[in-house]
C-alpha cells in the first residue's frame, strides 16, 4: 500500500477542484480526460486497453494492485491510460502466478499515478458535473503553473486518436486454411477480441486504421470486423467512407464499440459525447431479439443518437442498456451487418455476450 512517506501528488480538475494524495509509480505530470471504471478486478487489462488512450482513469475499487501483474494479462503492448487515480494502490501482492508488483509495473510503463484520493467523492463529482480534463503531477506544486499546463490539454470531443494506437503494419492471425477470412480494421483493437475470433476458426488479417477498401478486399475476406478504439468517431470521416464501401459489398460486417459508432455514422446516424460514459464490468443490457438480459463489460464515452436510430427505416435496434436506455446494439435490415456498443470479449468481465462472435462466424459460413 502507498505510505504517508511517499512523495506527495496533486490532482487538479478542469472545474478548479484540487485533491492531494501520494505519488505511486513514475514521477511526472500528465493530463487527460478523467473517467472512472467500476470494475473490481482486471485492472491490468483495463490499463492496457487502447480505448483508454488520452484518458486519466479512476479505479473505483478500494484496493488496486493486490494481486500483482502478469505479463499475459494485457490487451496491447503497453499501458495506454495517461494516468491513474485510486484510493489505495498496493505494492504488495498475493497471487502466486503474478510476475511482479503493480508499483514496479507502473514504473516500467512510465505510468504516473496518485493514491490516497477519496474516489467515492471524486466519482460522485464526475457523475454530477460530467467528464472533464484533469492533471496529475508529482512535481508541480504551484497551482497556477498546474492550471496553465492543464489548460493546454485538448478536449476529447473532436480528437482522432485511432491513428495513434492502430497497428502500423499488417499482420495475420489464425489458420490460413480456414474458410472464414476476416479483414480487421484496427482502430485500437484489444488482443482478446482477436483471440475470440481465432478461437472460432477465423483467419484474420489486421490492417491499419486508414487502410483503403481496395486493400481490405485483396485478402478476399468472407467478412469484415470494425474494432474498438479511442477518440471521437465523428473525427474519423476516412473510416466512415471506407465502411460505406464495405457495406456496398454486402458481405458480413461486425463492429464493436468505436466500430459500432462508425457503422452508425456510415448509415447517417450521428454520434454524441456522453455526460460521463459507461465503463465497468456490470452493465445490464437487454437483447431485444431474444428477450434475454446480459451483464456486460463497457468502455465508451461516445454513443449513437437514440432518436436517429429509432427513426431510421433501415436500422433495427437489437440491444438496449437497462440503466439508461441508451442504444447498445444495431443491425442493418437489408445487409448482413451488425454491431454492439459494449465489449463481448469481456476481458475483464462476464462472458454472457460471447455468442456474438458465434453469430458472426455463422453469418460468414
Amino acid at each position: 500500500m502507498t505510505s504517508v512517506n511517499t512523495p506527495s501528488a496533486i490532482l487538479m480538475l478542469q472545474d478548479g477542484h484540487v485533491f492531494y494524495g501520494q505519488s505511486f509509480g513514475k514521477t511526472g505530470t500528465v493530463t487527460g480526460e478523467i473517467c472512472f471504471n467500476t470494475g473490481m478486478t482486471g485492472y491490468q487489462e483495463v490499463f492496457t486497453d487502447p480505448s483508454y488512450t488520452g484518458q486519466v482513469l479512476i479505479m473505483n475499487n478500494a484496493h488496486i494492485g493486490n494481486y500483482g501483474v502478469k505479463k499475459e494479462d494485457v490487451e496491447s503492448k503497453s499501458v495506454t491510460i495517461n494516468g491513474l487515480i485510486a484510493r489505495n494502490l498496493e505494492s504488495k501482492y498475493s497471487r502466486h502466478m503474478a510476475d511482479g508488483s503493480l508499483l514496479d509495473y507502473c514504473e516500467e510503463q512510465n505510468l504516473v499515478a496518485i493514491a490516497g484520493i477519496d474516489t467515492r467523492a471524486l466519482v460522485a463529482h464526475i457523475r454530477n458535473k460530467g467528464a472533464m480534463n484533469c492533471l496529475i503531477s508529482t512535481e508541480i506544486t504551484d497551482l497556477e503553473e498546474a492550471r496553465k499546463v492543464l489548460n493546454d490539454c485538448p478536449d476529447m470531443a473532436g480528437l482522432e486518436l485511432a491513428g495513434m494506437v492502430s497497428t502500423k503494419e499488417e499482420y495475420e492471425l489464425g489458420d490460413p486454411a480456414s474458410p472464414l477470412k476476416v479483414s480487421v480494421l484496427d482502430f485500437g483493437v484489444k488482443q482478446n477480441i482477436l483471440k475470440c475470433m481465432t478461437d472460432r476458426g477465423m483467419h484474420l488479417r489486421v490492417h491499419p486504421s486508414k487502410t483503403s477498401f481496395k486493400r481490405l478486399q485483396e485478402f478476399n475476406p468472407t467478412g469484415y470486423f470494425l474494432s474498438n478504439g479511442p477518440g471521437d468517431p465523428a473525427a474519423m470521416p476516412y473510416a466512415v467512407e471506407t465502411i460505406k464501401e464495405i457495406l456496398a459489398e454486402n458481405k458480413p460486417v461486425f463492429g464493436i464499440c468505436l466500430g459500432h459508432q462508425l457503422l452508425a455514422l456510415a448509415n447517417n446516424i450521428a454520434t454524441f459525447k456522453m455526460h460521463h460514459g459507461h465503463r465497468g464490468l456490470n452493465h445490464p443490457v437487454r437483447n431485444l431479439v431474444t428477450g434475454l438480459c446480459e451483464i456486460t463489460t463497457q468502455n465508451h464515452g461516445f454513443g449513437v443518437v437514440p432518436e436517429e436510430v429509432n427513426n431510421h427505416p433501415e436500422i433495427e435496434i437489437t440491444h438496449v442498456n437497462l440503466n439508461d436506455n441508451s442504444i447498445e446494439g444495431i443491425r442493418v435490415k437489408n445487409k448482413p451487418a451488425f454491431s454492439v456498443q459494449y465489449h463481448p470479449e469481456a476481458t475483464p468481465g462476464p462472458h454472457d455476450s460471447r455468442y456474438l462472435f458465434d453469430d458472426f462466424a455463422k453469418m460468414m459460413s
